[in-house]
């Protein structure tokens, strides 16, 4: 063979041997071939971890609170009452009423005591009614049974209407009365001592309008304040400030206080347990004097 022809043999097999070198680098993942590789993120947490740290699943889906259930449900549950309102039914009163629900009838017993001028821990002051009475303390709930009017009857068919003006503390016990001597004995003899009795919330068909008085010492920088002659248990006092109605909290004797004077000496909202609200204007403080107003909550 020629010089010329070994020649151009050798520089084909050149180019064949480069050429499979070539193929060879192209072949190596990841080398320097110049090709674009393509990347299949994974989700979005696993692509901002950091390299080889370990990924947390992702949370679960909470169940949103704005669901409401099917049954309608409170916080609190409603009291057992012997004759109250059936399981999910709930009136103002049950809401509103405390211990001493409308429609419910209580067992218990009754005794008596010299009630003197009808004056006791409700404050109200003496009273010409001689029926009153005494509520047992676990009854009676800060205040909240005070100016209730309650029917009692006793086991042989008797039965008076009394307004509670005073609380009964142990040993009377829950359901139990103390009458005024008067309102005794027309259920039973006084001999008798304690009778065992039923006793009922009611609303008096006539009842003259009810009085907002202010406690001694009130003025426009503290002051006290309670209804006086109202036809149903008074559930809230709230007076009218800058920023809306302000409810004040409720005392053992009978009055709701304000420790700012916040509201002193201005409007006056009251609400009974039925949930009727009555609004009253014109009330200064004037401490110690029953202001007669106009207004008085409907019978129920």
């Amino acid at each position: 063979m020629s010089s010329g022809g070994r020649s151009a043999l050798v520089a084909v097999a050149g180019v064949t041997v480069l050429l499979a070198f070539v193929a060879a680098l192209g072949a190596r993942p990841g080398g320097d071939s110049g090709q674009a590789v393509k990347v299949t993120p994974s989700s979005a947490s696993e692509s901002s971890a950091a390299p080889g740290t370990p990924t947390a699943p992702p949370p679960a889906t909470p169940t949103p609170r704005s669901k409401a259930p099917s049954t309608p449900t409170s916080s609190t549950p409603p009291r057992s009452s012997p004759t109250g309102p059936p399981p999910g039914k709930t009136t103002a009163g049950a809401v509103l009423a405390g211990r001493i629900t409308p429609g419910t009838t209580y067992r218990g017993t009754a005794t008596f005591y010299d009630a003197g001028d009808g004056n006791g821990a409700c404050s109200f002051g003496p009273t010409r009614d001689a029926l009153t009475a005494a509520m047992n303390s676990v009854d009676y709930e800060t205040a909240k049974a005070c100016g209730a009017y309650v029917r009692v009857r006793a086991a042989g068919g008797a039965e008076i209407t009394v307004r509670i003006t005073n609380e009964c503390p142990p040993p009377c016990g829950k359901g139990q009365l103390d009458l005024s001597a008067e309102a005794f004995a027309k259920l039973a003899a006084p001999s008798q001592g304690q009778i065992p009795i039923t006793w009922q919330l009611m609303s008096p068909r006539t009842v003259e309008p009810l009085s907002v008085r202010y406690k001694n010492g009130s003025s426009r920088y503290w002051c006290e304040i309670q209804a006086v002659g109202h036809r149903n248990p008074v559930a809230r006092l709230e007076v009218r400030t800058g920023g809306g109605w302000r409810a004040l909290p409720r005392t053992e004797y009978n009055y709701f206080t304000s420790e700012n004077g916040s509201g002193c000496g201005g409007r006056i909202r009251l609400t009974d347990i039925y949930g009727q609200r009555l609004e009253i204007d014109g009330i200064g403080i004037r401490p110690g004097v029953a202001q007669v107003t106009r207004v008085q909550f409907t019978a129920r």
